[in-house]
């Protein structure tokens, strides 16, 4: 099984990352799967729904690469999703949003979820996502950690201090949550995620803390199983029809295009 995980950030820019999170996600998988990373650059850098926006259309058109070079699955490897429901329709193979799949799975975990994302800047967008995916009603709190990505290099690195002190971090945002009803909290990014990911048991009180990067490769896994088992995918319907090939080809046109018309002198 090979799958192909989309990732916003840059991987020149930030290779150590990349290397640590493709480890990472090659040793959890199952035998045989075998993970493929690519980012993006520029990155998801300004923290706006603009770059959000801007990132979801490159992610997209590399997802019709990755198919066409023979993927079982891609996964929208950045907690927000943007883009994720035309990526679907784009794609014939299984696409999982490390967002979706995180959220659905901490309704099976709890009733009230409370999300801790990178910046506030994202707050109002995981309310919308959760709305989306029919849970708005499940997450009930949201808090921002109100870090740069770099602020995870120190523990990435190895200091074990870094690491803990940004554990401890996510523990005292999330005490408020579970004390005010929160069931299950939901660290909302790739960094978060791969920071806890050797973490057993972790919890902020009783509450269990997921880890968005496992819930997402394990979830891509099983729906390229589920697709190869008996074709299942998402609904054809209105939901998530499947896009022409005359509209795939206007939207990587447009894409050239723009492409051709920035490298004129």
């Amino acid at each position: 099984m090979r799958i192909y995980w989309q990732s916003f950030i840059d991987a020149e820019s930030n290779s150590d990352y990349m290397a640590l999170l493709s480890a990472y996600l090659n040793r959890i998988a199952a035998p045989g799967t075998q993970v493929s990373l690519r980012g993006i650059s520029p990155p998801d850098r300004d923290f706006s729904r603009l770059s959000e926006f801007r990132c979801a259309i490159q992610a997209i058109d590399l997802a019709l690469d990755a198919e066409a070079d023979g993927f079982d699955a891609v996964v929208l490897g950045h907690f927000q999703d943007p883009g994720l429901m035309e990526m679907k329709s784009a794609l014939h193979i299984p696409v999982v949003g490390v967002g979706e799949a995180s959220l659905h799975l901490a309704a099976q975990l709890g009733r009230q979820i409370g999300l801790i994302t990178l910046d506030q800047t994202f707050r109002h967008l995981h309310h919308e996502q959760a709305d989306r995916y029919g849970l708005g009603a499940r997450v009930t709190h949201v808090a921002g950690l109100d870090v740069a990505p770099g602020h995870f290099a120190d523990a990435f690195r190895g200091d074990g201090a870094a690491r803990d002190r940004m554990i401890a971090r996510l523990r005292e945002l999330a005490a408020p949550m579970v004390a005010a009803g929160c069931d299950v909290i939901v660290p909302a990014g790739v960094l978060p995620g791969l920071l806890i990911g050797e973490e057993r048991d972790l919890c902020a009180g009783h509450a269990p803390i997921v880890n968005c990067v496992a819930a997402g490769l394990l979830q891509a896994e099983m729906m390229v199983r589920l697709h190869q088992l008996n074709g299942l995918q998402a609904s054809r319907g209105p939901f998530c029809a499947r896009a022409g090939a005359q509209a795939i080809a206007d939207f990587r046109g447009l894409l050239a295009h723009h492409q051709t018309e920035r490298d004129i002198p």
